[in-house]
């Protein structure tokens, strides 16, 4: 059978003989150890052959602990006994070491004119032919060389193959030694010698350290350093010793604060490492010796197994669990999932609120399962000419069968895009329209990632990230078009229509212009009910035809799945959107901060293009108005529209923090808007980049955990500079904390936000201040129990049919048919 590769080197390495310098012993592999060992692939009737040889032996002349070994890799095999490749190799295996060493060097010094030839070279001459052949195999499978051609691999590392006008020098073999010490050589020696390990019986060889040096180079890590120990570790050193003391074992160092967050993270990967490995572990616990908050605030458990779990019958388990015990019964707590970068994960199944946690009043174990829903690929687009992201460029993603499966749009910000993608073959384009009309795609790279005329295949076949690299260009012709212009055309529709179904949205007929759009966000089962009571406010006063936007990441399976009935019962649209935030964006610890990220920072890739104009309205709001005052509202040239913060109730006015310090100075004059309820003009807020500036704003000032406290209204009051706010009347938003009794009456929408001095629950202030929250409360309620009503008798019918199957076919009336409709 033919040998493997490695094989083949391992026989080559056992079978080879070495140039040394006249420093060596005669019995190298035994007594003197050879740090840097070289092997010189060639054809030594060539001049750059020759020479790489030559200066190979003339720099080990010099050299303390260097080996040489010449390979001969020549086309013509024919056995010539004058021909320098034999000569060299017959001598190098028949010579003694450093005697070998300066026959070879005169001879490749004088090349023709050879006349004095050892008796014992000339004796094992005759079997070098064999050799020869049998190399070039060697250096045709192993290597990739073509006949004749040159190569250096000195400690495993291949330098060349080198072409005919290269040059490679006496120092060039210096700095590869150099080099080899400062890797590794000298680390090693230094062990060698305080460890005493050569005087054992088991003595270190050369081709031992060879085979070292192979299988630490490939793995070393950038920031490799020792630990020194003094006497206090006695209090601040975790030991643990090697479970099998007699068998190898890796020695595994941590250093570690014990009050961070990364630690929790670390722990058990420690602990997985300490079972599955026979290692020895030293845990360097160094605290901070002081802090001014609180470092840990949660609960963590990582979720890893050493190994797959089965069921008893053999079947694989459903997956890993993270299990709490022992969390404070009397706390508030929320469940919160962390997941690679690439993962979008949902909740399926959750009985209880993961929001508002509180285990005293639930009297048992929270159970929740999630399930991976899809796998992000991201990317970074460029144009090719400017090197500019091209803003708004439209992209598709899907497969053969179904090209338009999901859409995105690119930030301005580092040219980034995600799209929503499972495990298969994807195709990624241009869309059809505007954007395949002015460009194209010139280039795509990335893992899996092939290009071919404007299209790019990409096998999505790992969990792991999956990063692309896009530049396009646009069309002879095309130069002036912009995609966000104002010309009116035929290219703005549709985009992420075919995304709805996957979503179990409604899509709507209606045309665009008369619908109007409603974004929310929501988390927790309490502001999903305070959600639910806004949406019927809003459609009792609105006549317009009305779409739901709803952020999906954080809602609850109980919302989603009573979506559809709330739906066909009240008669509005609604489409579930998704985005993760990307890792190059400062990241939020806090749930609560990220959903107020979510408010703001992606309201234009959010939305597709054809949603022109858009109103956020809080969860906690209840609309008194037609919202379609508000939609119809000509915003001035912003891109959005705030409610400034009432001014009429006075005795909260040493809570008015917009009215001293920075926000006095910063706002010069203007006023601090409210974020409960907004109107962006989508339009306008991409084509100035509003987007962009909010990020990138929020990335300089997010570093600072003292700045933007209220994140989702801090930031773009921040940004009133540059990013111009037009103030609605305060009728639009009216709030008990800040506005007066008196301008109730005409209010428009009521939110109900925090009281810092009564710090009133939202439920309670509901059905105190709006009489008509009540009725909306129980007509859900009504509604709710009508679905749950109507889904018991549809499984109970269901039920009924499959007990009615299992019975007729039981046969003739046997005994079996009568005991199951008896136990039914």
């Amino acid at each position: 059978a033919q040998l493997s590769n490695r094989d083949m080197t391992a026989t080559l390495l056992n079978n080879l003989k070495y140039f040394t310098s006249k420093h060596a012993t005669e019995n190298i592999g035994a007594s003197e150890l050879q740090f840097l060992t070289v092997w010189v692939f060639g054809d030594l009737e060539q001049k750059l052959g020759r020479n790489l040889l030559i200066n190979a032996l003339e720099y080990l002349k010099t050299a303390n602990s260097m080996r040489v070994a010449f390979i001969p890799n020549i086309e013509d095999q024919t056995f010539k006994p004058n021909n320098l490749n034999y000569l060299v190799w017959a001598a190098m295996h028949s010579l003694p070491y450093n005697e070998a060493t300066d026959t070879v060097l005169s001879w490749l010094k004088l090349k023709n004119d050879i006349q004095d030839i050892p008796a014992s070279t000339v004796e094992y001459l005759s079997s070098t032919e064999l050799h020869i052949k049998m190399l070039r195999v060697y250096s045709q499978r192993v290597l990739g060389l073509r006949k004749n051609e040159q190569l250096i691999i000195a400690n495993g590392k291949k330098i060349g193959p080198f072409q005919q006008n290269d040059k490679f020098s006496v120092d060039d073999y210096g700095l590869i030694d150099r080099f080899n010490a400062l890797q590794y050589g000298d680390k090693i020696r230094k062990v060698l010698v305080e460890s005493n390990l050569n005087d054992t019986d088991d003595k270190i060889t050369s081709d031992m350290l060879l085979k070292l040096y192979c299988s630490l180079v490939p793995r070393q890590s950038k920031t490799r350093f020792h630990i020194p120990y003094d006497a206090k570790e006695e209090y601040s050193v975790l030991k643990l010793n090697p479970k099998i003391k007699d068998l190898p074992y890796f020695d595994v160092n941590a250093v570690v604060d014990p009050a961070s967050r990364s630690a929790q993270k670390l722990a058990p990967i420690l602990i997985l490492l300490r079972n599955t490995f026979n290692c020895q572990m030293r845990v360097f616990l160094t605290p901070v010796s002081q802090h001014s908050d609180m470092p840990i605030k949660n609960f963590y458990r990582y979720v890893i197994e050493q190994e797959p779990q089965f069921e008893p019958h053999g079947r694989i388990s459903d997956g890993p669990i993270a299990k709490f015990t022992g969390l404070p019964v009397n706390s508030l707590l929320t469940q919160n999932l962390q997941v690679p970068e690439n993962w979008l994960v949902e909740s399926v199944r959750s009985v209880y609120d993961l929001d508002n946690i509180k285990l005293n009043e639930i009297g048992g174990p929270v159970h929740s399962e999630f399930e991976l829903e899809y796998l992000l690929l991201e990317g970074h687009c460029f144009d090719a000419i400017s090197g500019a992201p091209p803003r708004g460029l439209q992209i598709v993603l899907g497969t053969k069968n179904s090209p338009g499966v999901v859409d995105t749009i690119v930030m301005a910000n580092l040219g980034y895009f995600q799209l929503k993608a499972n495990p298969g073959i994807w195709e990624l384009r241009l869309r059809d329209g505007k954007s395949a009309d002015i460009y194209d795609i010139t280039h795509a790279e990335g893992l899996n990632t092939l290009y071919s005329n404007q299209s790019i295949k990409i096998v999505i076949s790992s969990l792991r990230s999956h990063v692309i690299k896009i530049r396009v260009a646009k069309k002879t012709g095309k130069q002036s078009m912009d995609l966000l212009g104002d010309e009116d055309d035929q290219y703005q529709t549709g985009i992420w229509n075919s995304i709805a179904n996957s979503f179990g949205g409604s899509v709507t007929n209606v045309p665009e212009d008369e619908t109007i759009n409603i974004f929310s966000v929501a988390s927790g089962h309490l502001y999903e009910r305070l959600l639910r009571i806004m949406m019927i406010s809003l459609l009792k006063h609105t006549k317009s035809p009305v779409k739901f936007w709803f952020l999906k990441n954080y809602l609850s399976p109980q919302f989603t799945d009573f979506l559809p009935h709330m739906a066909k019962e009240y008669g509005f649209h609604y489409e579930l959107v998704q985005y993760k935030w990307p890792r190059w964006l400062h990241q939020q610890t806090e749930k609560q901060r990220t959903i107020w990220g979510y408010k703001i920072l992606f309201l234009d890739v959010l939305f597709p293009l054809n949603v022109r104009k858009i109103i956020f309205v809080d969860a906690d709001a209840i609309v008194r108005a037609d919202i379609k005052e508000l939609f119809d509202m000509d915003l001035g040239g912003a891109p959005y529209a705030y409610t400034p913060f009432c001014d009429s109730r006075k005795e909260m006015e040493g809570f008015r923090f917009w009215k001293q310090g920075y926000w006095r100075s910063h706002l010069m004059g203007r006023k601090y808007h409210i974020s409960a309820l907004y109107v962006v003009d989508l339009k306008r807020f991409r084509r100035i980049a509003a987007g962009d500036r909010l990020r990138g704003q929020y990335q300089a000032l997010s570093q600072d955990p003292n700045s933007l406290s209220n994140l989702d209204q801090d930031l773009p009051n921040n940004m009133i500079h540059q990013v111009a706010i037009k103030s609605l009347s305060n009728d639009w938003l009216w709030c008990q904390t800040w506005c007066s009794d008196s301008s109730l009456k005409n209010a428009k929408v009521i939110d109900l936000c925090n009281n810092p001095q009564t710090k009133e629950a939202k439920l309670t202030a509901a059905q105190r201040i709006v009489p008509e929250w009540k009725t909306y409360d129980t007509e859900i309620k009504k509604l709710m129990a009508q679905v749950e009503d109507h889904e018991n008798i549809a499984e109970h019918e269901n039920y009924m049919q499959g007990e009615k199957s299992r019975i007729s076919t039981s046969g003739d009336g046997s005994e079996s048919g009568s005991i199951k409709h008896s136990e039914l």
